[in-house]
């Protein structure tokens, strides 16, 4: 996980994932990164998630860079690092 991470901050690319234990890497390692955007869109159809993520970056897009973000149905939370 810290080499996905690291690639993802690398190459300056936002980290798109479901895996809540980026979370972990992001804050209590404090690994460096260029932004991560969590999924928590359980109960959506497969067909559904990927207009909601690709809505949330359309409009949030700049505001999600170095932060980590989480996208729910129906809101957006972002955490700007220190």
């Amino acid at each position: 996980m810290t080499i996905v991470l690291s690639i993802a901050s690398e190459s300056g690319a936002l980290l798109v994932t479901a895996d809540k234990d980026f979370g972990e890497l992001v804050f209590r390692q404090q690994l460096i990164h260029s932004g991560v955007l969590l999924i928590r869109l359980a109960g959506l159809s497969p067909d559904a998630k990927p207009n909601v993520v690709a809505s949330a970056i359309r409009e949030r897009g700049p505001e999600l860079e170095n932060s980590f973000s989480v996208v729910s149905p129906g809101w957006i939370r972002i955490r700007h690092n220190p």
